[in-house]
């Protein structure tokens, strides 16, 4: 991480929440440089929770519930209101429960990413964060790998991220909230030494410079890639159900919302 950089993140955070008027209590890094991937020229992906004061919170009129910053070559940053991102963690979208457990933070108020953290332990469905998962592989399998021809190598790492983190949820039956770094995640799994040996060449490889050339896939690699993606299907069909959590929820983002709204 750049200092320099963080610095001007920092400060443009700061920058928001006074001509936004809101609270932002936690902006953390994503992307390949959370993920535990980055390429020397890889962007800087700060990604936050903000609140709005209350007389915007509480209203039948609620404005967007999306910042984005405008994206250059190197800087990439946006943000969710408090309500959007309980929602999707709801609906069992791991995005904000990857922020939740990102190694790096801009800025953050430690007391409500600890106890978004617990809510997201407690809340979260497994069967639809594996569902997210898998979809974000299907997509970039469809996208960017076609058995048998030439691939964008970095793309290949896009895919085995997501299946790395259903490997993990299927080593930890009782868990729903899987790590972020890739490293982290594949340590869970069970892959043979061999193709775990060709994901390293790729990860120096991508260490290394941002474009790592098109070739044709390591055949022991393409073999775990296809037959894991296809074992997996299975977490491609859960389906939401009626969720008691909701009342959960609700009086978290209750109390959070007005512990953290600025001043009107």
């Amino acid at each position: 991480m750049d200092d320099t950089i963080v610095a001007e993140i920092r400060s443009r955070l700061k920058s928001l929440e006074a001509q936004e008027r809101i609270t932002i209590p936690l902006a953390i890094e994503s992307g390949s440089r959370a993920w535990g991937f980055p390429s020397p020229d890889s962007d800087y992906d700060c990604r936050f929770v903000y609140v709005r004061p209350l007389a915007e919170t509480f209203t039948l009129f609620p404005r967007r519930d999306v910042i984005e910053e405008p994206l250059t070559e190197i800087f990439d940053i946006n943000g969710w209101e408090l309500s959007k991102a309980l929602r999707l963690m709801l609906a069992g979208n791991a995005v904000i429960v990857e922020w939740l457990r990102s190694t790096f933070a801009y800025q953050e108020n430690g007391e409500f990413r600890e106890a978004a953290l617990q809510l997201a332990e407690k809340v979260c469905d497994r069967r639809l964060i594996g569902k997210h998962y898998y979809h974000l592989a299907q997509n970039q399998m469809k996208r960017f790998i076609t058995p048998g021809e030439p691939v964008a190598l970095k793309k290949v790492l896009y895919v085995l991220r997501p299946l790395m983190a259903i490997l993990w949820l299927e080593a930890n039956p009782d868990a729903a909230v899987a790590p972020m770094d890739f490293h982290e995640l594949r340590a869970s799994a069970d892959v043979p030494e061999h193709v775990s040996e060709k994901m390293d060449e790729l990860l120096r490889l991508k260490a290394q410079t941002g474009e790592i050339g098109t070739d044709l896939l390591d055949p022991s690699l393409a073999d775990f890639l296809f037959s894991t993606f296809q074992r997996l299907e299975p977490w491609s069909s859960a389906a939401p159900s009626v969720s008691d959590r909701e009342p959960i929820v609700d009086e978290f983002w209750r109390y959070w919302s007005r512990e953290l709204a600025p001043a009107a």
